[in-house]
């Protein structure tokens, strides 16, 4: 047992004392440190600064509307007999889409019929009355100049005669009357079959939505299906003020969509509203989109990347190079010797994807685009890979982007 404790008490005290060793090298190493002015470096990652063109892009949330509409409504109240087309059907121009029950505008038809018949058996007694009574007034007229009859017989003979003619006229007034009664009739039993007659180039079109089933009933005029172009289809985007003066008719634009991922369409912008919408500060843009497959629907969430402008000459450095320090803006620019960073303050310009457009002095070969938050204006850096840090080929550089 004595053994055990000498033997623990030994290995004690030496721990103590290489502990004591080890931490006097280190004072040591650190006063030799500080006393050769050595400053430790920050590893960091770079990228280049370019000089050249730039776009400007900027890509905005929408829906796809159709191009037009067309409600189809029948122009008199009835029950739907028939529907010929249905949800999703194609429709050409001038195509009866749906018929209603007609049993009543038959009748109509055939009841202005009659009253035509009528009103003719009307004129013809009407004419025959006043050939009648002609021929009575040319007796009377006669007999007058003979000295037989008197002037108030012949003058009884004019009376009829007119009265006669003036029958006729109130006949064929009544044979006309019917006569557009029977028009109108038929015209109306025309309503019974609801056409679908819209305006424009197309003729084809695709049924959006049915709003009545067949055996109901709808009224003159209301809305019995919606008749969609799909062909060309139309994204609806909203821009904000600052985009606004850049924005101009036939511009190219690249529509996404989460129903076709990966899948790009060409679209170019057709119409820019000359009004902002009082509660978003945004004027509707209209963008038109070739849709000969009729992929896109309206309805779909898209997002429009649209080509406002090409800068040129612009100075480039990647977006992850721009870093905050209090209130201003500005990239950590890497020495000719890729040893030490000097800080630049820049302002920003235009912005594409990973790349953005920076005003400033001094912003010349490569900027810090990782590790910017350890570094100051003349901090000692590394860059793994480069020429400089001992560990890869002469010339090598690493300008891989990371998100802050």
């Amino acid at each position: 047992m004595k053994r055990a404790i000498a033997t623990l008490l030994v290995l004690l005290v030496a721990g103590a004392i290489a502990w004591g060793v080890v931490r006097r090298l280190d004072v040591l190493f650190a006063d030799d440190a500080a006393a050769s002015g050595a400053e430790p470096a920050i590893p960091v990652r770079v990228g280049p600064v370019e000089h050249g063109s730039i776009a400007l892009r900027r890509t905005f949330s929408g829906a796809l509307e159709s191009a037009a509409e067309f409600v189809a409504s029948p122009k008199v109240t009835g029950r739907v007999r028939h529907l010929a087309v249905d949800l999703g059907d194609e429709v050409t121009r001038g195509q009866v889409v749906a018929r209603l029950d007609d049993a009543e505008l038959v009748q109509d038809v055939r009841q202005a019929e009659a009253d035509l018949a009528v009103a003719k058996a009307s004129e013809a007694e009407a004419k025959s009355a006043l050939e009648i009574a002609g021929r009575e007034l040319k007796r009377a007229e006669s007999l007058r100049k003979d000295g037989v009859a008197s002037e108030s017989q012949l003058d009884a003979s004019r009376s009829l005669e007119l009265s006669a003619r003036a029958h006729v006229e109130v006949a064929v007034a009544g044979v006309t009357r019917a006569e557009a009664a029977v028009e109108a009739a038929r015209i109306r039993l025309g309503y019974a079959g609801v056409i679908a007659d819209w305006s424009g180039d197309d003729g084809r079109r695709v049924v959006a939505e049915r709003y009545v089933d067949e055996g109901g009933t709808v009224a003159a005029n209301g809305a019995l299906l919606s008749i969609v172009q799909l062909d060309p289809i139309v994204a609806v985007v909203f821009a904000p003020e600052r985009d606004y003066a850049r924005l101009a008719a036939g511009q190219t634009a690249t529509l996404a969509t989460d129903a076709y991922p990966g899948r790009a369409f060409e679209a170019r912008v057709a119409r820019i509203a000359p009004v902002f919408r009082r509660a978003t500060r945004q004027a509707r843009v209209e963008l038109s989109v070739a849709n000969p497959d009729e992929l896109l629907k309206p309805g779909m969430f898209v997002r429009a990347t649209i080509d406002l402008g090409t800068v040129e000459d612009a100075v480039v450095v990647p977006f992850d190079a721009v870093t905050e320090r209090g209130d201003e803006l500005g990239l950590f620019v890497l020495d000719a010797a890729g040893e030490r960073v000097a800080w630049r303050p820049v302002t920003l310009g235009v912005r594409e994807g990973a790349r953005v457009q920076v005003f400033g002095d001094g912003i010349e070969g490569r900027v810090v685009v990782l590790g910017q938050e350890l570094c100051d204006d003349g901090s000692r850096v590394s860059i793994p890979g480069d020429a400089g840090s001992g560990d890869a080929s002469p010339g090598s550089t690493d300008s891989v982007g990371a998100t802050r």
